[in-house]
């Protein structure tokens, strides 16, 4: 299997790329400002808001599946249009796409959102990532939007980052109790992400934890996990933030349960201490 892992020196990008090695896939990435250190990975320096670079580096990668797993966050140039640019060039090129949204697709009003609920965005992020989905269903049919939560795992994810911060005072801030969703494992999300590559199953996919817990509550986890004081971790309202965006987001997960092999765990359990390698 040759795959191309758009983004491949973030979080999840390297998660996916470390799997895919293991499992013996041909592997390229594209990075944007630095290469990651892995072995066996072919590195090609790319931006995605550069639409003939992209195309550039399909040709020369020449892959049966790309995976974007690039950040981008509310940046509409590489999270909406780059995406759209990706979904163009790969349509061009003829392979299979794994394109990874967020919950911010939805505005929380319904709290609860199976794989079928479609977007309604009250956040700048959301709506770029729920204008990327857009144009890759509709360039890429047989594409898989794979919609994902809070990322977590290893004490590299930026939530995890946030909690030794704040537990030893180097960061100000707060962890919010009203904002609500349902963490993954990146372990879990990278395992998901090359099954549904190798597949040919299309549509849209939920990629997230049973567990549905505010960023507090998953704080006080890492925090004893890592042998922190949960006491440090100071608490407050995001909904004193403006604007809040959705607040109690849930990502129903039963459609993709029965189609996919990977064993999606609770933030209950992958961050009990001793869980997460730690």
């Amino acid at each position: 299997m040759r795959v191309l892992v758009v983004g491949g020196s973030g979080f999840l990008g390297h998660e996916v790329l470390r799997r895919a090695v293991a499992a013996g896939w041909d592997v390229a990435a594209t990075y944007r400002t630095r290469p990651g250190d892995l072995p066996s990975v072919t590195w090609h320096r790319a931006d995605l808001r550069d639409a003939g670079r992209v195309g550039e580096v399909l040709d020369r990668a020449r892959p049966a599946a790309v995976i974007n797993a690039a950040g981008g966050h509310a940046d509409w140039a590489v999270t909406a249009d780059g995406a759209a640019r990706l979904a163009l060039e790969t349509a061009r090129a003829g392979c299979r796409l794994v394109h990874v949204s967020s919950d911010a697709v939805f505005s929380g009003a319904d709290v609860h959102y199976p794989e079928r609920a479609l977007p309604d965005p009250v956040s700048p992020y959301g709506a770029a990532k729920a204008a990327a989905e857009t144009v890759v269903r509709v360039a890429v049919p047989e594409a898989a939007v794979v919609r994902t939560s809070l990322i977590v795992g290893h004490g590299r994810s930026a939530h995890e980052k946030a909690v030794h911060a704040l537990a030893a005072g180097t960061r100000t801030g707060v962890l919010f109790t009203d904002d609500t969703r349902c963490p993954v494992h990146v372990d879990d999300l990278a395992s998901a992400l090359l099954e549904i590559a190798e597949s040919a199953g299309p549509g849209v996919f939920h990629v997230a934890g049973p567990d549905a817990m505010n960023r507090h509550d998953l704080g006080v986890l890492i925090a004893r996990r890592d042998g922190l004081d949960p006491a440090r971790l100071p608490a407050g309202l995001r909904s004193d933030v403006a604007p809040p965006g959705g607040l109690d987001i849930r990502l129903v997960t039963d459609a993709t349960r029965a189609r996919i092999r990977t064993r999606l765990r609770g933030a209950r359990e992958f961050l009990r201490p001793g869980a997460d390698g730690l």
